[in-house]
């Protein structure tokens, strides 16, 4: 069996871990890469769009990196159980008019034995916002290590 660590059950230092790692996942905003973080037959709500296996998971994914520009993403932790993750974060992006957003929301997630996602339950308010306003600078991909997470930015 193909692991994906961490895997349940989840200490706070694994969840942690998992939750920065999917943040990075996604600030990579390559599709393919992400979709395989989730198992094949993975469940998802994301606003009004549901996918009920890794192809569709896939799908959205490119959707949404075609219309959310220069994409850049905080996650935290919230809570964990065994084999549970909840998360909070926020992302910054434009669109192709230039208009800047940033995106709040929280996530809900469950995991296989083997650590890949089978269920991710997400929550996402839209907030239009300046470009003075943005507070995610760093160039595209990873968020640097040193970067504020959320609690440190107020958000």
């Amino acid at each position: 069996m193909n692991q994906r660590p961490p895997v349940p059950p989840f200490t706070r230092e694994s969840a942690i871990e998992k939750v920065r790692l999917a943040e990075d996942g996604w600030n990579s905003r390559d599709p393919s890469k992400v979709a395989l973080a989730y198992s094949v037959n993975t469940q998802w709500r994301n606003r009004t769009e549901f996918a009920t296996n890794r192809e569709e998971a896939q799908a959205f994914l490119e959707r949404k990196w075609k219309k959310e520009l220069d994409y850049r993403l905080i996650k935290e932790l919230w809570a964990f159980t065994e084999n549970r993750i909840s998360v909070r974060y926020a992302y910054e992006w434009h669109d192709d008019s230039g208009n800047w957003f940033r995106s709040y929301g929280n996530e809900n997630w469950e995991f296989e034995p083997d650590g890949l996602m089978q269920r991710r339950f997400a929550c996402v308010n839209d907030m239009p916002i300046s470009a003075s306003e943005r507070l995610f600078h760093w160039p595209l991909g990873r968020r640097p290590d040193n970067h504020p997470s959320l609690s440190e930015l107020g958000l």
